[in-house]
């Protein structure tokens, strides 16, 4: 099983960002390198790319307020 987190290099203070969209639904097989969800940072839209292929697991939903670091889904 593979972490999707939030890299903490995405942006430069300590806000948090909001999922914005998920490209796939939970249960999704998805290949590493996919764009499999967006997040808003301030005023940018981040895409996350999957890190592995596999089984898209969501953890945080659209919406959620996430940090630096978090895990926002899983691979399996």
């Amino acid at each position: 099983m593979t972490d999707v987190k939030i890299a903490d290099d995405l942006w430069d203070d300590d806000r948090q960002a909001v999922i914005t969209s998920w490209s796939y639904d939970d249960g999704t097989m998805v290949k590493k390198g996919d764009i499999i969800a967006e997040i808003m940072v301030e005023k940018a839209q981040l895409e996350i790319a999957a890190p592995a292929s596999g089984i898209l697991r969501i953890r945080e939903h659209e919406d959620a307020i996430v940090s630096r670091g978090a895990v926002i889904a899983t691979i399996e």
